[in-house]
């Protein structure tokens, strides 16, 4: 008995099974690509797969974080002056839509303290929903920015500025 070897499916049965968990992969990392649904403040549908043929640039951040309240202005800009080509997604972690009994009047505070930042493209309150597409987030600000194919090109815990996002979009190297 000892090592597999082929044998027992035999040559067209290995194959097959090869094939087959071949496609498997593949249809899985397409299908992650596209994966996220989620639902910004103004009750808009954001999802990866809407996106496709543009850049989608997901940006997550908290009320509580320097680094993050210092890039949003910047992340802002670039979304207007790059709207055609690329959509931006900002998503606010220090949220919770459970536990709490003031959870409206919590919403509305985070959607006030953005606007008052800068926060002009769509928000996402983190959620169940958020931590299933992205896992749970380590480290802020954290920024993941998909191609138009869909595959993610950076994801790092640091700030952004600006002149990194036209460098990524460029196809540029970042360290």
């Amino acid at each position: 008995m000892g090592t597999f070897n082929g044998q027992f499916l035999g040559i067209m049965g290995l194959r097959r099974l090869w094939a087959g968990a071949l496609l498997l992969l593949l249809s899985a990392v397409a299908c992650n690509a596209f994966a996220f649904e989620l639902r910004d403040t103004d009750g808009r549908e954001q999802t990866l797969s809407a996106a496709k043929g543009q850049w989608v640039i997901v940006n997550f951040w908290a009320t509580w974080c320097a680094p993050c309240i210092r890039e949003i202005p910047e992340i802002a800009e670039f979304a207007k002056e790059s709207s055609e080509r690329v959509r931006v997604v900002g998503v606010v972690v220090d949220w919770t839509d459970t536990g709490t009994e003031n959870k409206d009047a919590d919403r509305r505070k985070v959607i006030a303290f953005a606007k008052k930042i800068g926060h002009s493209y769509p928000l996402v309150l983190a959620s169940a929903t958020s931590e299933k597409a992205f896992g749970p987030i380590a480290g802020l600000p954290r920024t993941i920015i998909y191609s138009p194919e869909g595959k993610i090109v950076y994801d790092k815990t640091a700030t952004i500025t600006k002149k990194t996002l036209r460098q990524i979009l460029a196809g540029e190297k970042i360290s």
